[in-house]
């Protein structure tokens, strides 16, 4: 749970903005990219981390040289909105390994799932895993042939 009383500043947005691009920085070459001394920049680190605000850390694996090299986004239209059916949905895609981004979304769909896996084979038992035992309306699959931006961190300092 983020504290959102916290203050920020154009340090901590820094401090962010570097650890999203790089979170295997070192403490004194963070410190130097942000313009802090050490112990300030330490002290603030852990302030962002008891807040809340930097949830972990994350390493960027090349999922295409381990197989996984298909990458799908899966739009889904429902008939069902209420509480318990969302969540009974949430926790069966939760368990699906092949997900990495789940969505609720507004406009013409209701929900946009990013799916990895290997082939044209993988995605279809994931298809199947996926609409067992639920009611889904509609379910595409939009196929992606080159991921032109991936995973990249927000210059937060510009977002201000």
């Amino acid at each position: 749970m983020i504290d959102k009383s916290v203050k920020i500043d154009s340090f901590d947005l820094k401090i962010l903005t570097a650890l999203q691009r790089d979170s295997n920085l070192s403490q004194r070459d963070l410190a130097e990219k942000v313009g802090l001394s050490q112990n300030a920049c330490w002290r603030r680190l852990q302030r962002l981390h008891s807040t809340g605000l930097i949830r972990g850390s994350h390493i960027d694996v090349d999922l295409s040289a381990l197989g996984l090299d298909l990458t799908v986004f899966v739009m889904i239209r429902t008939r069902h909105h209420s509480k318990e059916w969302i969540d009974s949905f949430r926790d069966h895609v939760e368990r699906l390994p092949e997900v990495i981004d789940f969505y609720r979304i507004g406009g013409e769909w209701d929900y946009l799932i990013k799916v990895v896996t290997r082939g044209m084979s993988g995605y279809d038992a994931f298809y199947q895993k996926l609409i067992t035992n639920f009611d889904l309306a509609t379910v595409t699959g939009f196929f992606s042939m080159e991921a032109m931006i991936d995973n990249r961190g927000l210059d937060l300092s510009r977002m201000r």
